[in-house]
């Protein structure tokens, strides 16, 4: 049996529908209040279990039979208020999945961390997995969770169990909606003028959990891999997405100045409504940040591997925001 943590999230439900449509019957964990999303429903193979990843009682019942794990539950939050639950989610909630690994003889674990648990390159170019995490007082909470979650698989390595991480950059794709790195093709949407000279590294959610599938079925073990589809600046995201949504692109370069005027305002208006704003000083700082990473050991690895063209991914999430629009609009009228 195979259990796949955080299955209602985005990376989670494409892991999962993927391992469904290869005939292989998956129990999927899901929070108590948790959604299924709509390309699970009515899926057969697919074994909901409702269990909190802090909850290790509930997680012990759930691994019952477990031979394979697919860690994808995490918290993803770049707010400073979340730091305290977020590194127990992301930290104590991967310790108990790797404890339980061990003590139920699962054959393999792949584990979701992120290239936030990276540092950053010490002659500049692209990261590869060989550039360590060091801390240094400047990574906020996410980057620390992470790292501290990847951690805790090293240790379980370290005592036996036969593990792989996957670090992927940013995650795209049109089951994201207007959530999570939806967001970011929902500002162009709605009229975004401005871009910042910072770049990213991208890539499509089908292709993480194909690369996991491959990993898990894979001799593969005590190994980091980036998965990274393509490095591009974000006046190149934003222009590609406004082309897609027939919209003016982007022609003005945001200052550092007004971004953090931004961030204040942001700041001020949260303190105010109690309302959470997905602008924060952290993801002011991370626009103007240079991050390019390679996949080049993954490659090696797995040479057979060949990454969806983000062009391509670009104009689907596209597609799929404006006829999610339009059939909103038709169900009001």
């Amino acid at each position: 049996m195979i259990l796949v943590t955080g299955a209602t999230g985005f990376l989670g439900s494409e892991l999962v529908k993927q391992l469904h449509d290869r005939g292989m019957p998956v129990r999927a964990l899901k929070r108590l209040h948790s959604t299924i999303p709509t390309i699970l429903e009515d899926l057969p193979r697919i074994e909901w279990v409702t269990a909190d990843i802090l909850d290790y009682f509930a997680l012990e019942k759930a691994f019952e039979g477990v031979t394979h794990v697919y860690h994808c539950c995490a918290m993803i939050s770049f707010d400073s208020a979340d730091k305290g639950i977020m590194l127990r989610v992301n930290k104590e909630g991967t310790a108990h999945v790797v404890d339980l690994c061990l003590l139920n003889d699962v054959e393999k674990l792949v584990h979701v961390s992120s290239v936030a648990s990276l540092g950053d390159p010490k002659a500049g170019g692209e990261t590869t997995e060989k550039d360590q995490w060091e801390f240094n007082g400047t990574q906020k909470g996410y980057s620390i969770s992470k790292y501290e979650s990847e951690m805790e698989v090293w240790r379980g390595i370290a005592e036996g169990l036969n593990a792989v991480i996957v670090n992927p950059s940013v995650i795209i794709g049109k089951n994201a909606g207007n959530k999570g790195s939806g967001k970011l093709f929902e500002l162009v949407r709605t009229g975004l003028r401005y871009y910042t000279p910072g770049s990213l590294g991208v890539v499509d959610v089908e292709d993480v959990a194909k690369v996991m599938i491959r990993l898990m079925d894979s001799d593969i073990s005590a190994e980091r891999f980036i998965v990274n589809g393509e490095n591009m600046s974000y006046e190149q995201l934003f222009s590609e997405t406004a082309k897609c949504f027939d919209l003016p692109v982007p022609k003005t370069e945001l200052s550092k100045e007004k971004m953090f005027l931004g961030w204040l305002g942001a700041k001020i208006a949260s303190v105010l409504t109690g309302k959470k704003y997905s602008l924060t000083r952290d993801t002011a700082k991370s626009a103007f940040k240079k991050s390019s990473y390679s996949s080049a050991k993954l490659s090696k690895f797995l040479p057979e591997i060949r990454f969806k063209p983000i062009s391509r991914s670009i104009r689907e999430i596209t597609e799929h925001l404006r006829d999610s629009y339009r059939r909103d609009r038709l169900q009001k009228e």
